[in-house]
């Protein structure tokens, strides 16, 4: 495994720490006057998605992960595990909810992700930032109930369920930001 200086961090880079996978959310160098230099970080824990905050000396070696990653076919999902075809070798993956944590939220039949692996175990599924999905249950927006700003929960067929603007319907399909879960706009 390949070593790193603190002074090469990125956003997005993922480190082996103590046998636990880290990856670098956000970092920022600093050089005090008195004393030697040091870079603060956040860190998310790949495999329960806890954030830490940790220090490190400027120019300390630490160990970087290398992922493999794959854009995956979402096929099903078969009682406790979600299967996934791998587009280049049809070959099918099982992969625990747990991998997928908020991505399930989201996730329908025949979309891509990308599975990220080390070491053979699958650590991550990533999904876009948006995705499109159709309301399937939701209340009739009323007349008079057209003020601006005003919402309503929604139901999607993934069974999520956000807040939508008064005049959308059953059927009717919408752009949603999978990073905070909200409405973006109308399809």
């Amino acid at each position: 495994m390949p070593a790193i200086s603190t002074n090469d961090l990125k956003n997005g880079i993922t480190l082996e720490i103590d046998k636990v996978l880290y990856q670098v959310v956000e970092f920022q160098h600093v050089k005090p006057g008195k004393g030697g230099a040091f870079v603060r970080s956040k860190l998310r824990n790949l495999r329960n998605g806890a954030v830490i905050d940790k220090t490190f000396n400027a120019g300390v070696r630490v160990e970087q992960a290398l992922l493999e990653k794959k854009d995956m076919q979402f096929l099903y999902r078969d009682s406790d595990t979600y299967v996934f075809m791998d587009q280049e070798t049809y070959d099918q993956e099982n992969v625990a909810p747990s991998a997928l944590g908020d991505a399930a939220d989201y996730m329908v039949e025949n979309s891509v992700a990308q599975i990220a692996y080390y070491n053979g175990e699958i650590i991550t599924v990533e999904i876009p930032a948006s995705v499109e999905l159709t309301i399937t249950d939701t209340e009739p927006g009323l007349q008079g109930d057209r003020s601006t700003g005003g919402r309503k929960p929604a139901t999607l067929e993934t069974g999520k369920i956000i807040q939508v603007p008064l005049f959308l319907n059953v059927g009717d399909r919408v752009k949603v930001d999978t990073r905070t879960g909200e409405y973006m706009t109308r399809v």
